[in-house]
């Protein structure tokens, strides 16, 4: 593949120079981690709307009362919050780590 390493063989062992990240490498690495934390969030967000579904339905069915269901979406925003929030601070040490030589 084209990633800019060449093998260099010495007869007994194989090595394989890693060069140090350039400015721009790093950037598009930043910018991949922020497409990545981006794709964690719609999947914390669409797993929340499947459980309000599921909630809906169960009050809809008599098997939860009103009140538990109140309860229960009030429970799934605030775990939904708090994951958004840890895949924000992955990010940002993340893109720290990038960004820092």
């Amino acid at each position: 593949s084209n990633i800019g390493i060449t093998p260099v063989n010495d007869g007994r062992v194989l090595r394989l120079p890693i060069p140090e990240l350039s400015e721009e490498r790093r950037a598009q690495l930043a910018k991949q981690v922020k497409a990545r934390a981006e794709e964690a969030r719609v999947a914390i967000r669409n797993i929340r709307r499947e459980g309000n579904e599921l909630i809906k339905k169960a009050q809809k069915g008599g098997e939860i009362t009103e009140d538990d269901q109140k309860d229960m979406l009030s429970d799934v925003q605030e775990l939904t919050d708090e994951m958004i929030k840890e895949v924000d601070q992955i990010l940002k040490a993340k893109d720290d780590e990038l960004m820092n030589i």
